[in-house]
């Protein structure tokens, strides 16, 4: 007997998806490694500029954050092994993590600086964790992007021989091979774009402390969309759980110290500076900070550093301006002084008909014009016709004044920061004595502010082995007085525990062409000086002289020779 053929109705089977081909998931990938470097090197840049700014020496900060940096990269890629069989996840939690340091370490390092006085191990510490992530994160995506199946040649099916040693070995070796390529082609690129926008978006716009909290709200964004999105097969419940939590955590942290980052600036610079803050603004270049009371004269701050102590301000200025005032000085040209001090010293002089102030960053200027108190301080300097002010790098300026102009003046003035301390060792390179010897006229002195004479004779020595290599005779010179620059610069800690003091006085070296030294004196229609003498120029002169370092190389653009 013949069974009748029983037909069933089809049953439906419940398959899974296939898996995202790898084509698929490229681009998106791609667009993430570049968000994420651009991030990463914003982090980096941050590190180097609020560490240049509180410490000093941007060569050498620059040169640890990324000497630390590119090795904890090394360090980070053999961590991620240990991370491939949970590749999806492990790279979640690496962003969340680099989001959080990186976007909070301006905040972290301007804090130790303002409450403990200490940066220099912190910067070492969030170079070393950034660095860590970073290097991190490409061995991860590697991970992941291998293993999203190919579609096979000619089928559009996916190829789930790819990994498994099945078949395609050698496709494998050059599938892995332009995966690398593409993955670091978009690395460097989104590198690129971070480091422009770094100097020319967050710093304008943003400022550091909100400019690093935003690039790390970024971050966190993109990898968790990454994850969540693409890989979400590769993540178990608990898994995606985790990758939300800390992501939103993240980003819950930063959004707050978003908002409370001008009340813990505020405080910060309370901290730093003292409860007297009076006028607080960032220009394009550097913070200023004007501090005092209603009645009391006023203490100027530039990037943290003292720079016009008001008390005792008229002893450096006098020390500095008189003593190059001692002959011809019709025309005169002062290199920075944008605090207006430098030229109120020299109106005094009824014989001067013109003042060339070159300052670089026309918010100083501004202020000293506009603050009441500075404006006090300095005479009403920049209201005076006979002064003009151009806001310019000295360098560039006196090379097109000499070349194009022809200016020539009876009196060069360099009120400069101490090299040692300041990015300003152009300044007071061999190459700028030299474009400052061909704006001179006939008879003209130099007068050079070369920082402590007791307390950094290096520097101060090498300085004046600059201007001898440049074809002047010098005749050095010091005066007793609290050296501007460290009030509440670095090392606040060290000095607070006796570890450290501050310089005792100022040094110069005034200067003319030739090899016969220049008189050390006061010229005839001198105005009336409340700490220089003529009866203290010559113990001016020996105490500079005690400190004597000889056989000392000039310093030159390419080799600078000032250090601390």
């Amino acid at each position: 007997m013949i069974e009748p053929t029983v037909t069933l109705p089809p049953t439906r089977v419940r398959r899974r998806p296939p898996p995202r081909p790898r084509e698929t998931v490229r681009w998106p990938v791609l667009a993430v490694v570049f968000v994420c470097a651009a991030c990463g090197l914003v982090y980096e840049l941050e590190l180097v500029a609020l560490a240049s700014y509180l410490i000093g020496d941007s060569v050498t900060q620059a040169s640890v954050v990324l000497s630390v940096m590119v090795f904890a990269m090394g360090l980070g890629s053999l961590l991620a092994k240990r991370l491939r069989c949970r590749a999806a996840v492990g790279f979640g939690l690496v962003e969340g993590a680099l989001a959080l340091i990186g976007g909070t370490s301006a905040l972290v390092l301007y804090a130790c600086f303002a409450w403990f006085g200490e940066s220099r191990w912190v910067l070492v510490a969030f170079s070393l964790a950034i660095g860590i992530l970073i290097g991190a994160e490409i061995p991860l995506l590697m991970s992941l992007i291998q293993r999203v199946p190919e579609r096979s040649v000619g089928t559009g099916r996916a190829d789930r021989s790819v990994g498994t040693g099945r078949a395609g070995r050698a496709g494998d070796h050059d599938d892995a091979a332009g995966t690398v390529a593409d993955l670091f082609a978009a690395d460097y690129v989104g590198a690129l774009v971070g480091g422009l926008a770094f100097p020319f978006l967050l710093l304008p716009w943003l400022g550091q402390l909100s400019g690093a909290l935003v690039t790390g709200a970024v971050n966190a964004v993109a990898g968790a969309v990454l994850v969540l999105w693409l890989f979400r097969r590769d993540l178990t419940a608990r898994g995606r759980a985790l990758v939300v939590g800390v992501n939103l955590t993240v980003l819950g942290v930063l959004a707050t110290a978003t908002v409370l980052v001008d009340d813990f600036e505020e405080a910060a610079r309370r901290a730093v500076y003292g409860e007297r803050v009076r006028v607080a603004v960032h220009t394009e270049l550097q913070e200023v900070v004007v501090t005092g009371g209603p009645e009391g004269p006023p203490d100027l701050y530039l990037d943290g550093r003292l720079r016009v102590s008001g008390a005792d301000e008229y002893r450096y200025h006098e020390a500095l301006v008189h003593p190059a005032m001692n002959g011809p000085h019709a025309r005169v040209l002062i290199v920075g002084g944008g605090d207006g001090l430098a030229a109120r010293e020299v109106l005094r002089y009824p014989g001067v008909r013109a003042v060339t102030v070159v300052e670089l960053d026309p918010g100083v200027v501004r202020l000293a014009r506009t603050d009441p108190a500075l404006a006090a301080l300095n005479g009403q300097a920049f209201r005076d016709p006979r002064v003009r002010v151009v806001h310019a790098d000295a360098f560039h300026w006196l090379r097109g004044a000499v070349e194009r102009v022809q200016e020539r003046y009876d009196v060069v003035i360099s009120d400069l920061p101490d090299p040692g301390i300041t990015p300003s060792t152009k300044l007071y390179a061999q190459e700028f004595y030299g474009l400052a010897a061909r704006a001179l006229a006939d008879g003209g002195r130099l007068v050079v502010h070369a920082g402590p004479a007791t307390d950094r004779p290096r520097t101060y020595w090498t300085a004046d082995a600059t201007l001898r290599a440049a074809g002047y005779a010098t005749r050095p010179y010091s005066t007793e007085g609290g050296t501007p620059g460290f009030a509440a610069g670095p090392d606040r800690a060290d000095r607070a525990s006796g570890t450290r003091h501050e310089p005792d006085d100022w040094g110069f070296l005034l200067a003319v062409r030739g090899t016969r030294p220049p008189a050390l004196g006061l010229a005839p229609d001198a105005p009336p000086l409340r700490s220089l003498a003529r009866r203290d120029l010559a113990a001016a002169a020996q105490r500079a002289e005690r400190t004597r370092i000889a056989g000392l190389p000039p310093s030159t653009l390419v080799h600078p020779r000032y250090g601390h």
